[in-house]
């Protein structure tokens, strides 16, 4: 297998595994707009949405496209790192159980997860994806996408971190 089908198998995988958190995202949403979550933030979810199936989509034409000469430690360094990342993604996940999904969907009355990655960071999902964000891409040293999804989503986690805490803060002071 040539190291631009690998990459392009690789890249199909995280798409997979992207749909697989969607189902679970979906289903988590219901639980907690159920128990009388209240959701916020609804106006920068389709950019996300775009942004992170631009970062797939990029990497791969760009890959596709230029053809880049790949060293093999920055294909392998890259690689351990966004595999760490997803690692660090499904932890959020099964720590924040129901309550994890991709909107910003704040349930009253219950307390701010402490256990898991949560104990050592506020937002480690963010590091994932800030992770991922520059890895995935340099597995085929597609830095364009790397770079231009780094820049793109630092504005973009700027109005979502402060929706997020916003939403949190107001949720322990109705508490």
């Amino acid at each position: 297998m040539t190291t631009l089908a690998f990459f392009t198998a690789l890249v199909g995988l995280v798409g997979l595994e992207r749909l697989a958190e969607l189902v679970v995202s979906t289903r988590n949403a219901q639980w907690s707009l159920g128990r009388g979550g209240r959701e916020t933030g609804q106006g920068h979810y389709p950019v996300m949405v775009v942004l992170h199936t631009g970062l797939l989509v990029g990497m791969l034409v760009e890959a596709w496209v230029r053809r880049p000469a790949v060293p093999a430690a920055l294909a392998g360094t890259m690689l351990v790192m966004a595999l760490a990342s997803q690692g660090l993604r499904w932890w959020c996940i099964t720590t924040l159980g129901p309550r994890w999904n991709t909107r910003v969907i704040v349930v009253p009355g219950l307390p701010l997860v402490a256990s898991g990655p949560y104990r050592l960071l506020r937002h480690p999902n963010y590091v994932a994806v800030v992770v991922e964000g520059v890895a995935l891409p340099l597995v085929h040293a597609a830095w364009v996408t790397a770079v231009v999804f780094t820049l793109a989503n630092a504005a973009l986690l700027r109005v979502r971190l402060r929706t997020e805490n916003d939403a949190l803060s107001q949720a322990m002071s109705d508490a």
